[in-house]
């Protein structure tokens, strides 16, 4: 298959771009929910799974090659699909995976510290994502978080028609919390409320791109908010459960430093009295080793307990990354930490060590449900093995 097949005006439909560290899952998702609930028929490209419309395939990348993009594109299209919303990862756009797409818009999410493996540096990162934007074409759009310290920076070279969105900062779309709960947030667009059962503030960014998007590609704002109210959170992204103790339970994605501190920083606000907040939590092997030390930091600062695991440790020596994540541990909160290397016993010690009211975050897989050991995928899933874990306490 031509690899620019796509520039055929009868091949063509609505391509939206979602980039930045974090939220490109749950913003490319829940645009395909908002479609689909406004009657459309939608494609998704995401690294949770890939949708030609009601068709489910498995993803293997944020962003597959460019032969299998163009596949299920043409896959898309042949089903009369009439938007498609796609996750673009930094190794994506540096190994030209998306290279020969039209898209007609692009979202900028954030950025923060991941992937240094990859990329030497934290402005070679950016400079990445930018490229992004700096080949949209004049006839797309440029949507960016304005209140990230990158959100200009994506749009000063850009072709496209240039859109803002923000939650502190003036804005083309911008929303407001007025009040949060752990059944969901209530926030103003432009002057009308809406109830969300998405939580915390990186999900009203999140929401408020989602809306922005929307009426960018020609829907009714009320409509918007209407469906907005309806969306279910993606898997894996704060997904809760509640003990007849009344402890709660999170499992979340959250594997980069600013996605753990969002996270943290959201069950400290939302928390009503001095319930306890115990993180399970861990590093990926042969992934960038710089952000081991500022995870346990965050963890540790943000949480009343932690427990340091293992998380896909793949070729590394699982001990030897807990070590790591450990040199960041400041001496006043290493009598918070414990170290449990085997991620079942850890999740289970969480569980043991809880009270009614109290908060488990257990951080770093969400959606995937394995654990990688030189090179062998086992079944593991966080949210089984918490509810596991609590239903065996009960007897």
């Amino acid at each position: 298959m031509s690899a620019n097949f796509y520039d055929n005006p009868s091949r063509k439909i609505p391509l939206i771009g979602i980039t930045g560290t974090n939220g490109k899952t749950t913003i490319a998702s829940l645009l395909y929910q908002l479609f689909k609930k406004a009657g459309y028929k939608v494609g998704l490209l995401s690294t949770v799974i890939i949708k030609v419309d009601e068709t489910e395939f498995k993803a293997t990348h944020t962003t597959p090659d460019s032969v299998t993009i163009n596949r299920y594109l043409d896959a898309m299209i042949d089903a009369g699909v009439d938007y498609c919303f796609m996750e673009v990862s930094s190794h994506g756009i540096h190994q030209k995976r998306t290279a020969g797409l039209t898209f007609a818009g692009g979202i900028f999410t954030n950025l923060s510290h991941d992937h240094l493996d990859y990329h030497n540096t934290l402005a070679e990162y950016r400079d990445v994502k930018k490229q992004f934007f700096d080949a949209l074409p004049k006839s797309a759009f440029a949507l960016t978080n304005i209140d990230d310290k990158n959100g200009s920076f994506m749009l000063q070279n850009t072709k496209a028609s240039k859109k803002t969105y923000a939650l502190k900062t003036l804005a083309d779309f911008k929303s407001k919390i007025l009040e949060k709960q752990f059944s969901g947030t209530l926030i103003t667009v432009e002057g009308i409320e809406v109830w969300t059962k998405l939580i915390g503030v990186f999900n009203v960014y999140n929401l408020t791109a989602i809306i922005a998007t929307a009426e960018l590609l020609g829907l009714e704002r009320l409509e918007v908010l209407t469906i907005v109210s309806q969306l279910e959170s993606v898997s894996g992204r704060f997904e809760y459960i509640v003990t007849n103790d009344g402890v709660i339970a999170i499992v979340d994605y959250a594997h980069t430093p600013d996605a753990l501190k969002n996270v943290l920083e959201t069950i400290n606000d939302i928390k009503t009295g001095h319930e306890n907040i115990l993180t399970v939590v861990g590093c990926g092997g042969d992934r960038d080793k710089l952000k081991r030390p500022k995870m346990a930091h965050i963890a540790t600062q943000l949480s009343t307990q932690v427990i340091f695991t293992s998380d896909n440790p793949r070729t590394e020596n699982p001990q030897t990354i807990l070590e790591e994540m450990e040199l960041g541990v400041l001496p006043e909160n290493e009598i918070k930490t414990v170290t449990v290397l085997n991620r079942k016993q850890a999740i289970k010690t969480a569980c043991k060590l809880s009270k009614p009211g109290d908060i488990i975050l257990i951080a770093g897989k969400g959606h995937e449900n394995y654990q990688e050991i030189n090179g062998v995928r086992s079944h593991f899933d966080d949210l089984e093995e918490v509810q596991n874990c609590f239903n065996q306490l009960k007897k």
